[in-house]
């Protein structure tokens, strides 16, 4: 993954009163930004789908289906909790949440029986009906990848022990405007009351500068400011403590700035070549130029708070725990979250082909498009190796229920 946003992103949080009058004055504005024309010469995306069959999928025979299992079936979990009217998807294109039900309930009884487990495959061959994904014409997307970051830290502040990890502040406000206006869905604000106003929310250099001491909202100190950088830009973490006992800290919501990728600065100004650019280099390059990193890293205004979370992990925008190298982040504008992908791809840094059953569980504020794709790698130093080098072409098929791909027109 280049530097971009985090993926583990953006689980809006919502939850603070906004006035009625202030949200309307900010429709109006946002209005006018959402519906400027695309510029000229370039095509608005929009997803398209193409009936195959699964022997088509290619390197279908050769993955080890079952291993996606776990992740779809956490899936099943989230579904089973949904109205059975809830739409899956936009413009429910995999159907409802009563027609997953009804697969989820067959899955489970299928799995229940060990000897079943080799013939998942067949399985999924009974249920779905694989589609191609394209936008437009377009059948070529971009996938990278992301990891879950893996710091030192303590609950107790100390020398060593001095750089924070925040919840979120109280007077922090997300307004989600497709409540008062369904033309706007996907956007957000984010900010803080001043005046009776909306206004932008601190930025990365003022809170670093101690503007939410004494809040109480510290959930952990760590020892290093760059893996700290790094736990924002992946959005979810492991945190050992001095004790030895390891806890996670995941994504709770965002102060609402761009984000600014330090990445592509470091290419700019020739800091780092272009084609040695990984996460691992820049860490390196950090960590070894303390007081231009300070600068460069402030330069990203965006800033992550976060909550410490019990239990499996890391969790991501579906609300379940994400399944290493079987989940992955896309667009939910465009593919529903849940669902089982056929991801054909290929290895980080090579040629070789990467091609298995992957499911849609997480969003990113850098995964935008109807074929895009965030591979999540798993936890530690393993998983950076592979995701800090991904940045690969390559396409996927959207599986979707028989009774869904029957009843649902679907332009090819």
């Amino acid at each position: 993954m280049s530097f971009k946003d985090f993926s583990i992103t953006p689980r809006t949080w919502f939850g603070r009163p906004l006035l009625i009058a202030v949200v309307s004055v900010l429709l109006v504005s946002c209005d006018q930004v959402v519906k400027k024309p695309a510029p000229t010469g370039t095509l608005k995306d929009k997803i398209t789908l193409s009936k195959i069959a699964f022997p088509d999928l290619p390197g279908w025979q050769d993955d080890k289906v079952v291993e996606a299992f776990p992740a779809l079936s956490k899936s099943c979990i989230r579904y089973a909790r949904w109205p059975d009217d809830k739409t899956v998807g936009p413009d429910a294109i995999a159907g409802t949440a009563a027609d997953w039900k009804i697969i989820c309930a067959s899955l489970s009884d299928f799995m229940a029986h060990p000897e079943n487990h080799k013939d998942f495959g067949v399985w999924l061959e009974e249920n779905f009906v694989p589609f191609l994904v394209k936008n437009n014409d377009d059948q070529e997307g971009l996938f990278t990848g992301y990891y879950e970051a893996e710091l030192k830290g303590s609950f107790i502040q100390d020398e060593i022990y001095k750089y924070p990890l925040y919840d979120v502040p109280k007077d922090l406000v997300s307004v989600r405007l497709s409540d008062f206006d369904e033309q706007l869905k996907g956007t957000t604000l984010v900010g803080k009351i001043k005046d009776n106003r909306l206004v932008p929310y601190h930025e990365r250099t003022e809170i670093e500068s101690g503007v939410l001491n004494d809040q109480g909202l510290e959930v952990i100190w760590s020892d290093d400011p760059v893996d700290v950088f790094f736990l924002h830009v992946q959005g979810s973490g492991r945190v050992m403590l001095p004790s030895g006992e390891v806890i996670r800290v995941g994504y709770a919501g965002n102060n609402g700035h761009k984000f600014y990728a330090i990445g592509r600065a470091l290419i700019d100004e020739e800091i780092i070549p272009r084609d040695k650019v990984s996460m691992q280099a820049i860490r390196t390059w950090l960590r070894e130029n303390p007081e231009r990193a300070n600068e460069i890293m402030q330069r990203n205004k965006r800033f992550i708070f976060f909550r410490q979370i019990t239990g499996e992990g890391p969790i991501g925008a579906m609300g379940v725990a994400l399944t290493p190298e079987r989940s992955l982040a896309v667009d939910p504008r465009h593919i529903p979250l849940g669902v089982p992908l056929w991801l054909d791809t290929t290895w980080p840094g090579t040629d070789e082909p990467l091609q298995r059953l992957m499911v849609a569980q997480d969003t990113g504020s850098a995964i935008t498009g109807p074929v895009r794709g965030d591979f999540f790698w798993g936890p530690g130093e393993p998983a950076l190796a592979q995701a800090g080098k991904m940045k690969q072409k390559g396409r996927y098929y959207l599986l979707l229920p028989k009774a869904v791909a029957q009843n649902h027109e679907i332009s090819g």
